[in-house]
């Protein structure tokens, strides 16, 4: 059609100081691959930049303009994983001090902080949480994650308590509008709360925490699947209720502490629980 047409032609006018999209070989872009690493540019920059390569290819593809992509033997550098940003315990505890209990809003960030971390959601499903999803009597919350997947996920003591202090007596003081009264937390217009607006609440308390400014609703999620690993919790129930389809992505949170893992050598290896003495093992000669 006439509108493809014109965007490639605009596509190739705007290449036509470099190589025309239609002639450009793998080896060409394998070359242009290759710079981007020797430039310094991030891993993850280069894996951005070769995916929109990749989606411009298919859609040359898909507009008839060319049989196969000559993207088709490139991969992505290999990004590792980043440990992810972790509070302690006592961290967690300052960051509930800095609400302030005295006004609506601040029982209800504190009731967003303590269902963030209490049940390891995400921003989205946090905002996206309606009143028939909480189940307090059962004491858990019936969550629809990413892919549309739903999953129970345990409600803890304290997030329960706050829970429902909000919901029982700080969100009835809200407007009411319509079209948003089945949401659990709401803005103080009475609308759903954005998934930014619960971003700034975290990262305000955070900075009033003295908290690093990386801290956001996601540290919270991480926390509490490190938390529940260094309690002793199975991964395979954690990776249930973080959303996970494979163990493999939960098993980022297995980045125990240096001292944690020590303690767990002292305690449950057997030359350190029978009593045995490294000194009367038997020496070579």
């Amino acid at each position: 059609c006439s509108t493809t047409r014109r965007s490639t032609t605009s596509r190739t006018s705007a290449a036509s100081s470099g190589w025309p999209p239609l002639e450009v070989t793998t080896t060409q872009l394998a070359a242009f691959m290759q710079h981007l690493s020797q430039s310094g540019l991030t891993k993850r920059t280069q894996s951005r930049t070769l995916s929109g390569i990749k989606a411009f290819y298919r859609f040359l593809v898909r507009g008839g303009h060319l049989a196969t992509p000559p993207t088709q033997l490139l991969q992505a550098p290999k990004l590792g994983r980043t440990l992810p940003n972790v509070l302690q315990v006592h961290e967690v505890e300052r960051l509930f001090a800095a609400v302030d209990h005295s006004t609506a809003l601040g029982m209800r960030d504190r009731a967003i902080l303590e269902t963030l971390y209490g049940a390891g959601l995400r921003a989205a499903e946090l905002t996206q949480l309606q009143l028939g999803q909480v189940h307090f009597e059962e004491a858990f919350l019936r969550i629809r994650g990413k892919g549309d997947k739903e999953r129970l996920v345990p409600l803890g003591q304290m997030a329960a308590k706050y829970l429902r202090l909000y919901i029982d007596t700080v969100r009835t003081q809200l407007p009411r509008v319509p079209g948003h009264t089945a949401y659990v937390f709401l803005s103080q217009r009475g609308k759903q709360l954005s998934r930014v607006s619960v971003f700034n609440i975290v990262k305000s308390l955070a900075q009033k925490a003295g908290l690093p400014a990386t801290t956001s609703p996601h540290t919270l999620r991480h926390s509490f699947a490190t938390h529940l690993l260094e309690g002793g919790a199975d991964l395979r129930a954690v990776q249930i209720m973080l959303g996970h389809t494979v163990t493999t992505t939960t098993e980022i949170y297995t980045h125990l502490d240096r001292d944690h893992l020590r303690q767990i050598v002292q305690d449950c290896h057997p030359y350190n629980t029978s009593g045995a003495n490294i000194d009367n093992l038997p020496q070579n000669n």
